[in-house]
């Protein structure tokens, strides 16, 4: 069952400022799509912290948005680690 909203979430980052810097540039053009039902727009407050707030306007919406937005920082995360590795 899913609920109306609008629903609202913050997800919130701490990297050195580099690493905050470039989440966010990997972040931003996804940011500009919308997930279905969810918007998501991406924050910086100060430097090495990153803010993604999304609202949703329903539970199912909200957990997809969650999902997705997870799913790429993890991704974005375990790439870097590679590349580290590697050079």
């Amino acid at each position: 069952m899913t609920e109306s909203g609008p629903w609202t979430a913050v997800i919130a980052v701490e990297r050195s400022a580099d690493g905050a810097e470039r989440l966010a540039r990997t972040l931003s053009p996804e940011a500009t799509r919308e997930v279905p039902r969810a918007r998501c727009e991406i924050v910086r407050t100060r430097p090495g912290l990153l803010e993604l707030r999304i609202e949703a306007r329903d539970t199912g919406a909200m957990r997809a948005a969650l999902n997705t937005y997870l799913g790429w920082i993890s991704l974005t995360d375990r790439t870097e680690t590679i590349g580290h590795s590697v050079g």
